[in-house]
């Protein structure tokens, strides 16, 4: 009794995974650890030293007086202030673990808690390879747009951080037009950036009237921030910081992001660059516990890498790679979500080099647990561009990558010991086993633009390579997907309210040319 109960547990579970495919957002991830336990603690010691030492520049502010309150120490000759231990641990333990950044359809919310793992585009690329003419062109708000509805039917990428910056809207209405964009191409969760602490209330407001009311959107905050709020080497940056203040006391997610580059911004030696990097992490979040405790943040440290012979920044490395996994770690080590950079390439078109790069460093990052894995679909050249057959390519890619996450499931069913009896005393032959036919689709992934066809077929079907074929995917998409995510006359009122500069003509089918 117990062993056929136990089967039907077995068959169960595989029958939710056959429903769910053998992929998913939010796998747990956790089994690449390129640091030992006494390596995380020495890093973490290391940090508040730095943080206690040689402490961070801010500015005479707002943000300075909170911490001088709070019994940070103050150099107004040298605009430094040093954190004490005891100060900084208090704020680790108010932080909350538990962050789920939530989406208008909640089949799409992130729960970032514990190695779950989520793919998704980032940046702020200025240049777009055109889809019809494949060469390279200046970033407008309408690829906000269409980028947004490729992310909303691609089922590896789970969020939407704005990829480009529009570069035909004005400064001063920018933000405004980008996330609403964004919310109008997928109903998966958005974050970007805020360039002026005023336009945090204008972008509730706008967010509030897609939801409904006041009420709703607070209960399921759909869009979040990302804030560059420190310049490295441990310097905060005093605009951003009144931004980041602004959005927390509004109850708004937010990342927290530094970016140090090794050998420019930050020490050529790796571990060094993550010390720095994790200690200028652990005073945005200090600073953002005094201000409101528990508040929903992701940990967002991703080390970048330098050229040493050019000093550029280098997108796809092993370097890379391994910081990132290593940031993952430290984070877990808070019980904290991360926000970290992967999928990134220095090569100006998708081909051989952006496929190595991007699986080299989203592999490492996601197998490490790492949460929010930005910049892992559509970046080319070092975060300077994207191309829309690259995130069809990404989408492809991070279904194997997911896989690898999802790892092997050990038990009485998998390990298979009555089919293979059967197979070797039988045909020896397992392709028309009833085991083979039940996990066909629940053991395996199968690529949707990467070809698996033998040369012949290959030849006869046009001798497509993977990006010509991921441009007539991603044209395909974009000629029918037309989300219904903003009804008609809630769009007048936003645009009664608001400049919005994206046509109305546009969003509905034919609108894409």
């Amino acid at each position: 009794m117990a062993k056929r109960m136990r089967r039907r547990r077995i068959r169960a579970a595989q029958s939710e995974i056959t429903r769910q495919g053998p992929v998913r957002p939010g796998l747990e991830g956790g089994y690449y650890k390129p640091l030992s336990d006494g390596e995380l603690l020495r890093i973490h010691e290391a940090a508040l030293a730095v943080l206690a030492n040689t402490g961070v520049q801010i500015v005479d502010s707002e943000c300075r007086d909170i911490l001088s309150q709070a019994g940070a120490r103050v150099d107004t000759v040298l605009d430094r202030v040093y954190f004490p231990r005891d100060l900084v641990e208090k704020g680790l333990q108010l932080a909350n673990q538990h962050v789920i950044l939530y989406a208008r359809d909640p089949d799409h919310d992130l729960d970032l808690s514990a190695n779950k793992v989520y793919l998704g585009t980032g940046g702020a690329a200025v240049k777009v390879l055109d889809l019809q003419t494949g060469h390279a062109r200046e970033s407008v708000l309408r690829d906000l747009y269409d980028i947004g509805r490729l992310v909303d039917v691609l089922e590896n990428i789970h969020f939407y951080l704005r990829p480009v910056v529009a570069r035909d809207v004005a400064s001063e209405e920018i933000d405004i037009n980008t996330f609403y964009a964004c919310f109008a191409g997928t109903g998966k969760h958005v974050m970007g950036s805020c360039y002026y602490p005023e336009n945090v209330a204008e972008l509730i407001k706008l967010a509030t009237m897609i939801a409904g009311d006041e009420a709703a959107f607070h209960r399921r905050p759909f869009f979040s921030l990302n804030l560059g709020y420190v310049v490295s080497p441990l310097r905060f940056a005093p605009e951003t910081v009144q931004t980041l203040t602004t959005a927390v006391r509004a109850g708004l997610p937010v990342s927290l992001v530094s970016a140090p580059q090794s050998g420019a911004t930050s020490p050529a030696a790796l571990v060094g660059t993550l010390v720095q990097t994790i200690a200028e992490e652990l005073a945005g979040i200090t600073y953002v516990q005094l201000l409101a405790p528990g508040h929903p943040l992701l940990m967002g440290g991703m080390p970048l890498v330098s050229d040493l012979r050019t000093g550029s920044t280098v997108g796809g490395s092993a370097e890379l790679a391994l910081m990132n996994a290593a940031a993952t770690q430290l984070t877990h080590f808070y019980n904290l979500p991360i926000y970290n950079t992967c999928g990134l390439t220095d090569s100006k078109v998708p081909d051989v080099q952006a496929g190595y790069e991007k699986g080299i460093t989203v592999a490492a990052t996601a197998l490490a647990g790492a949460n929010y894995n930005h910049h892992a679909a559509g970046m080319l050249e070092s975060m300077l561009a994207v191309a829309y057959e690259q995130y069809v390519i990404d989408d492809d890619l991070g279904a194997q990558i997911m896989r690898l996450v999802r790892g092997l499931e050990v038990n009485d069913e998998t390990l298979s010991l009555d089919v293979i009896h059967e197979a070797a005393l039988g045909d020896g032959h397992y392709l028309g086993s009833a085991q083979t036919l039940a996990m066909m689709q629940s053991e395996y992934v199968y690529p949707h633009t990467a070809d698996r066809a033998n040369r012949e077929n290959w030849e006869d079907a046009g001798a497509k390579d993977m990006r010509e074929l991921a441009r007539l995917k991603a044209g395909d998409i974009l000629r029918a997907h037309f989300p219904d995510l903003i009804a008609s006359e809630i769009d007048a009122q936003i645009r009664a309210e608001f400049p919005i500069r994206l046509p109305r003509s546009i969003m509905q089918p034919g609108g894409y040319l």
